[in-house]
């Protein structure tokens, strides 16, 4: 295999690639972050309180309050798994735009159907 990426994208290359596994690591810890903000179980305690919001308006306050932070929690989380998701995304298409693809964190050419040769940006001796 004598491909060779253009020397004049070495620098450019090796930063985006850094940046790609930097948004990888933030999508993964985000969508991580959305699933245990989903299986918090805030919200049967807001319920609980709900249930007894009829006697007092603390509990409906509380109710309220319980009800907030379990959305919030789901929000926040989501919002970041987006940031990261877009980050990769503009990432993806710049490697598109030079003729590479990733699979997982290994980058390919393009052309590599069967991914028998990954790419090391690393690599001086894959520059010409």
């Amino acid at each position: 295999m004598d491909r060779h990426l253009n020397a004049a994208d070495k620098f450019d290359l090796q930063q985006n690639y850094r940046r790609y596994l930097k948004y990888q690591e933030q999508y993964t810890v985000a969508n991580d972050a959305v699933k245990e903000a989903r299986a918090s179980r805030v919200w049967i305690a807001g319920l609980v309180a709900l249930l007894f919001a009829l006697a007092s308006d603390f509990f409906l306050g509380a109710s309220a309050a319980l009800f907030g932070l379990y959305f919030y929690r789901i929000v926040v989380a989501w919002y970041h798994s987006s940031q990261a998701e877009e980050g990769r995304d503009q990432m993806e298409r710049w490697f598109a735009g030079k003729g590479l693809k990733f699979q997982g964190c290994v980058l390919y050419y393009r052309d590599d159907e069967m991914l028998e040769h990954p790419i090391d940006p690393f690599d001086d001796a894959l520059y010409q």
